[in-house]
């Protein structure tokens, strides 16, 4: 799946599910891009700007991936160092409603 993709899935995701309100999240998916939601707009808005986030997620793409489809719990990615969350935590807390 190419970053695009991604991005437009996510902003289904979001229109769907609602975004984080107030805050802004980045998926780093290091040299294949990023994904951004800000919530702090009326609704919610997808990009894949690299500017300054509330909680930044740090993951391979193929990992993001299969934590999206379920292939993957992001508990474990977490504990086997796949996931690196920078920032809020709380908010990283709150993904699972967002990506499930």
């Amino acid at each position: 799946m190419t970053l695009e993709e991604i991005t437009t899935q996510m902003r289904a995701r979001v229109a769907a599910k609602g975004g984080i309100k107030g805050k802004t999240i980045k998926f780093n998916f290091g040299d294949d891009g990023c994904v951004r939601i800000v919530g702090s707009s009326d609704p919610a808005s997808v990009d894949n700007d690299n500017g300054a986030a509330d909680c930044t997620v740090n993951v391979a793409k193929a990992d993001f991936l299969d934590i999206s489809a379920g292939k993957l719990n992001s508990m474990n990615a977490f504990m086997a160092g796949k996931l690196k969350v920078e920032g809020d935590m709380g908010l990283a807390m709150q993904l699972g409603t967002l990506l499930g």
